[in-house]
């Protein structure tokens, strides 16, 4: 099955990436962070430039990822728990 690559323009950067995402999921990424960037622009009257906000946005994404781990963590730990109780009830 040969895909196409896809062909987005984000913040004036023409991005090409292989089909496999939800489009409208990948559309409503774009609309969020080009108004984090207007919004951010607006702020520092004008002076915002694409690399603070990728890195903001590396901030952002850092900060998901860890409180992810943490979730995963738990729930790891509640799972070894509940099969600790399984064995001692067999």
């Amino acid at each position: 099955m040969n895909q196409e690559n896809i062909n987005l323009t984000v913040l004036g950067l023409e991005i090409s990436f292989k089909p496999g995402a939800d489009m409208e999921r990948v559309q409503r990424a774009v609309r969020l962070m080009e108004e984090r960037f207007a919004d951010q622009k607006l702020r520092s009257h004008g002076g915002q430039s694409k690399d603070i906000l990728l890195t903001f946005l590396a901030l952002g994404l850092a900060d998901d990822l860890l409180q992810s781990k943490i979730k995963l963590d738990d729930v790891q730990n509640r799972i070894t728990s509940l099969l600790s109780k399984i064995e001692e009830s067999v």
